[in-house]
């Protein structure tokens, strides 16, 4: 589009644009002369977070190590269509933010070999300012528009690293092959780009990255902190509306209670907020949230704040609504608490990945065994051939937590899966049982039951920490925080 279009494709249209009797602003001379002046100038300060660059840097550095003499471009992305021609908040994609530090609506980051190492340079759309026709017509980048933008220079400085309009780009791609054995992608560089230059979408760089960033350093660790940190108290803003909730706001009113949390705390959920009560408690991924939460039944809420560095805590507890769990309900929260307790045991440095899997699932099959649930013997239904207790727990039983909340599952499974942890890692540990009401294997008082416990887990060099341990995982223990946190 040309400065004389009245507006871009990612706008409102407006009526002087609507209506083809009204001339475009942008042609009128006097108008756009009258706007290019009077204007201060505002704050552009870049909202970058404090260490996000340096972290950056040292980013760069141990992923440089693994491609010499390899050109490495990796995109930002652009914020998805939501209908039309509007747009849901952009979020940037985590290997980019990774790398950069930086949260910048269609950037891409270019790395050139340079010796046994690279230099690396940022690529971002052009702010428009007073004086460019732009700054009123241009909906996604003109200041007018979006507010207070920063400009190359204002973002170098930031993240200290050169920052280049994104028209260069070609040009810089186009010197980086030139320097390069060959070129890899990662993240979301635009297609066309790809295409102009004969490079795949799709390498081992992703692949690469997210091994890498299996083990955080200390300043994503303290951002994992406090995302965990903002997430219990929005489990505690969360359960104080519980009474509201039983009166008629239902699960929506918890839901748009953590989001609120969420949003004011941080840059917003890490994850759509889930919030069952009742039948929806044992449906995985139930984040419709369009039910009453019902006092008589027990309440999974499994939640999570995405602080300013996007990285996101992924924590879920199981609360009676009346505030005392039943007979029942205790006995099925007390199997998973067992489970629970038994995976964290099995979290520390050098141990097999799958050893908390294992743990946990021993403990879920021998209860199920005591409750008369198993259709064979607990070896059997433990064997690779069996299974049969995972009818009750389908889902896995914890993951990679960092920027995303199932982090780094770009891996291989030799990687990931096969791998043994390390200290720095940090992941989720979340043993559940999952009982449907339309299960008819279940005695009548399990059905329509779902009950989980999460906990986020740091690897430390002699076992782990549980950094969301302020939230209890014994049935007293939650009901006495419910109470303390209602009163």
């Amino acid at each position: 589009m040309t400065a004389n279009d009245a507006l871009t494709t990612r706008s409102m249209p407006t009526p002087e644009v609507a209506d083809e009797r009204m001339p475009r602003l942008a042609n009128v001379p006097a108008f756009t002369d009258y706007m290019a002046t009077g204007w201060g100038t505002p704050d552009r300060t870049p909202p970058v977070v404090a260490g996000a660059a340096a972290a950056a840097g040292h980013h760069r550095t141990r992923l440089s190590e693994h491609f010499p003499g390899q050109a490495l471009v990796v995109g930002a992305g652009t914020a998805p269509v939501r209908a039309n021609d509007t747009y849901y908040d952009f979020r940037p994609d985590s290997d980019f933010y990774w790398l950069s530090g930086a949260a910048i609506d269609g950037a891409v980051l270019v790395m050139v070999p340079s010796g046994s190492s690279h230099d690396a340079t940022l690529y971002i759309p052009a702010p428009f300012y007073p004086g460019d026709p732009q700054f009123f017509t241009n909906a996604a980048h003109g200041e007018m528009w979006v507010g207070s933008a920063p400009d190359f220079s204002d973002w170098a400085e930031a993240l200290a690293l050169p920052v280049k309009p994104l028209t260069e780009l070609d040009a810089g791609i186009a010197a980086a092959m030139h320097a390069a054995s060959g070129t890899l992608t990662a993240g979301k560089v635009p297609t066309d780009v790809c295409a102009r230059h004969g490079i795949g979408s799709e390498s081992g760089l992703g692949q690469r990255m997210a091994v890498l960033r299996m083990v955080k350093d200390d300043w994503e660790i303290a951002q994992l902190r406090e995302a965990v940190d903002h997430t219990i108290d929005g489990f505690a803003a969360v359960v104080r509306e519980v009474p509201n909730a039983i009166r008629g706001g239902g699960e929506r009113w918890l839901q748009g209670t953590f989001d609120r949390h969420a949003r004011t705390t941080g840059n917003g959920v890490g994850y759509a907020t889930i919030v069952g009560s009742g039948k929806h408690a044992p449906t995985l991924h139930w984040v419709r949230c369009d039910g009453p939460v019902l006092e008589d039944a027990v309440l999974l809420l499994d939640m999570g704040v995405e602080v300013n560095s996007f990285y996101t805590a992924d924590v879920t507890r199981t609360f009676p609504g009346s505030g005392t769990f039943s007979p029942v309900q205790r006995q099925v929260h007390d199997l998973v608490e067992k489970s629970h307790r038994a995976g964290l045991a099995a979290v520390g440095p050098g141990k097999p990945w799958s050893d908390f899997h294992v743990a946990c699932m021993e403990v879920i099959a021998n209860g199920l065994n005591d409750w008369g649930l198993l259709p064979v013997s607990v070896d059997e239904a433990l064997s690779p051939k069996g299974q049969h207790h995972r009818r009750y727990l389908v889902c896995g039983v914890g993951h990679h937590l960092g920027l995303d909340v199932h982090d780094c599952a770009h891996s291989s499974y030799e990687h990931y899966q096969g791998a043994t942890m390390e200290s720095g890692m940090v992941l989720a540990v979340e043993p559940g049982l999952y009982f449907h009401e339309n299960d008819l294997t279940l005695p009548p008082e399990f059905r329509g039951m779902g009950v989980r416990l999460e906990d986020n887990v740091l690897i430390t060099p002699t076992g782990s920490e549980v950094i969301s341990e302020a939230l209890p995982i014994d049935a007293a223990g939650i009901e006495a925080w419910m109470s303390r946190a209602q009163k």
